[in-house]
């Protein structure tokens, strides 16, 4: 491929259809943009739609940094069953009336899963154990746990709860809920635990993701709209949407690409990530502040 049409560097923003892993969207997008070069921060389930943020060329070293950052679901949580993986995937494992519990009961549940939480993820998740994936030891029979952890759950909101007959004749109540999270946070174990504390049990029925970080679900297209016409974001306006902006002189760009740590103005003491820009308005590198340098996370320029 000519330099001219070469696939610039950058975030494509992908509003993933239902039923595709994140793999399945990079693999994808590998043949539309014609590049071997191409990640994801932060996986969706197959069941959930939305934002996937997938890097290509030099941006694939910007996706461990977005990958961190905050999330943002609409999903319908069923209340009155539980599943083996906690979602519509998985065979109904119970079932209960839920016809009786309250909005009053809802909300305190809610509450209680609200702010610094810790979780148990879901045990078909992709998280290690001992270096096994939970979700095939789950698939082997095996009896296993999976160690709570932290997570943050900034905003947890019901628009709607509709009455509901299940396909066994079990009265059971949808919630549509919004979930404003950070990363690592399982929606799944939300409606999971849920259920539990209401007593009823609980299960996803449908997630939709709407953001990550400062990428909306508005700015993403579809797979067949990017078969159509590749949209890429360039790898600067990424960059400056997503962390703190540091524009640096010709000296000190020059320095900076050179492997020199610079001094770090202060507003950026303990920030996080820092994105660097030399006098053209080219990104030069991701930094963060150590000691008062800037020690390189990744560089670009």
């Amino acid at each position: 491929m000519t330099q001219k049409n070469r696939t610039p560097d950058g975030l494509v923003i992908v509003d993933k259809p239902s039923g595709f892993t994140s793999h399945d969207v990079v693999a994808k997008m590998r043949g539309i943009a014609r590049t071997r070069r191409v990640g994801h921060a932060g996986t969706l389930d197959p069941m959930a739609t939305g934002v996937l943020v997938l890097g290509v060329e030099k941006a694939t070293k910007l996706l461990g940094h977005l990958a961190l950052t905050e999330k943002e679901y609409l999903g319908t949580i069923r209340l009155g069953q539980t599943t083996l993986t906690d979602d519509a995937e998985g065979e109904i494992t119970g079932s209960a009336d839920a016809s009786k519990v309250t909005r009053e009961a809802v909300d305190a549940g809610i509450a209680k899963l609200t702010g610094h939480i810790m979780q148990v993820p879901s045990k078909v998740s992709a998280i290690k154990i001992d270096g096994v994936r939970s979700y095939k030891r789950a698939r082997e029979g095996e009896e296993f746990e999976i160690p709570a952890r932290p997570v943050t759950v900034s905003s947890f909101a019901v628009y709607d709860i509709r009455d509901a007959v299940a396909e066994n004749g079990t009265p059971v109540l949808d919630l549509v809920v919004s979930v404003v999270c950070s990363s690592g946070t399982y929606i799944r174990a939300l409606a999971r635990d849920l259920g539990a504390d209401l007593g009823v049990g609980g299960h996803l029925t449908a997630l939709r993701r709407t953001r990550v970080g400062p990428y909306k679900l508005d700015s993403a297209k579809t797979l067949d709209q990017l078969q159509q016409e590749l949209a890429v974001m360039p790898i600067a306006d990424a960059a400056t949407a997503a962390f703190p902006r540091w524009d640096v002189d010709a000296k000190r760009a020059r320095l900076l690409t050179n492997g020199v740590r610079l001094e770090m103005p202060d507003v950026y003491a303990g920030g996080g990530p820092v994105a660097v820009f030399d006098p053209e308005g080219t990104f030069l590198a991701l930094v963060e502040e150590q000691k008062g340098k800037a020690k390189s996370l990744a560089v670009f320029g």
